[in-house]
C-alpha cells in the first residue's frame, strides 16, 4: 500500500496512530491529496467515533490548520476553548460556517449544527447554555434546498454515533414539526440523494434508503423517539425488522 493511501486509511477509520506514522514516513499535514487539504480529507470522511478529536488534533499539531477559530474548538469538542471565545466576544453564535462533509451538507450551518452533525456534544451544551437557539436554520442554496434545523444531522448518522445530540437537542425541545423543501445528502459523492419535503422524522426514516447504509434498529430507535415526542404516542411498529430483507437461504 502506498503511503498517501496508508495515510488516507487513517483518516477513514480515525486512527491517530495511522495519522502520526504516515506523518513521521514523510506525509504531509499541508500538502493537497487529489486537490484537498489532508484536513478536510479527514473531516469529510463518514464516522463520527469518539477518535476523531485526536485525529484532527495530530494534524494540527503537525502544521495543519483550519484558519478558523471558532470551527477548530467545535470540531475538537474543546469546551473550554470555546468558552474562551464565547466570553471574550468572538463570533456569534449564529455565525455561518461551511465544511465539508459526508452526509447532510454542511454549507452555511450554525455552529450547533456542527456539534450535531459531528456529535459533538460538549461544546453543544455551552453553546445552548449560552442562548444558541435549538433551532436556528441553515442556509438555503440556489435550487431552495436546505434550512435544516439541527436536528436533521442527527437522526440517520452512521452507526447512530449522533444519537447523543439527538437526545440534547430533544431535551432541549427542538422542534420536530420543521418541514423543508429538500435536503441534500451526500453531497458530490457517489451517494449523493437529493431528498424533498422533509421533516426530522421523515429525515430519519431515509435511513432505510439502500445508500445510506443504516442499521433498521438504528432507525428505528431513533424514530420511537422522534415519533413519541412529537405525536405523545408510541411509534407503530409493523414488520419490523422488514421480513422481505431477511436474507433469504439458498
Amino acid at each position: 500500500m502506498s503511503l498517501e493511501s496508508e495515510y488516507l486509511e487513517a483518516f477513514e477509520v480515525h486512527s491517530p496512530e495511522g495519522i502520526r506514522a504516515a506523518l513521521a514516513s514523510g506525509a504531509s499535514p499541508t500538502q493537497l491529496i487529489k486537490s484537498k487539504r489532508p484536513v478536510d480529507c479527514l473531516i469529510e470522511g463518514y464516522l463520527r467515533s469518539d477518535r476523531f478529536s485526536d485525529c484532527l488534533r495530530v494534524l494540527l499539531d503537525a502544521g495543519a490548520t483550519l484558519d478558523d477559530s471558532m470551527l477548530e474548538a467545535l470540531l475538537l469538542d474543546d469546551a473550554s476553548a470555546l468558552r474562551r471565545l464565547i466570553g471574550r466576544g468572538g463570533p456569534n453564535l449564529d455565525v455561518k460556517l461551511r465544511v465539508p462533509c459526508a452526509f447532510t451538507a454542511c454549507d452555511g450551518v450554525t455552529p450547533l449544527h456542527i456539534c450535531a452533525e459531528f456529535n459533538r456534544v460538549h461544546c453543544a451544551r455551552v453553546l445552548l447554555d449560552a442562548g444558541a437557539a435549538v433551532d436556528a436554520r441553515a442556509d438555503v442554496d440556489p435550487d431552495g434546498l436546505g434550512g435544516q434545523t439541527p436536528i436533521f444531522h442527527t437522526v440517520n448518522s452512521i452507526r447512530n454515533f449522533c444519537r447523543p445530540m439527538l437526545d440534547l437537542l430533544t431535551e432541549h425541545d427542538a422542534a420536530l414539526d420543521t418541514r423543508v423543501t429538500g435536503l441534500v445528502w451526500g453531497p458530490g459523492a457517489d451517494w449523493e440523494t437529493v431528498v424533498l419535503d422533509v421533516t426530522p422524522l421523515s429525515y430519519a426514516q431515509c435511513g432505510l434508503f439502500a445508500q445510506f447504509h443504516r442499521s433498521e434498529a438504528d432507525i428505528y430507535a431513533n424514530l420511537a423517539l422522534l415519533f413519541e415526542r412529537r405525536y405523545g404516542a408510541p411509534l407503530p411498529m409493523r414488520n419490523v425488522p422488514n421480513r422481505y430483507l431477511a436474507p433469504r437461504p439458498g
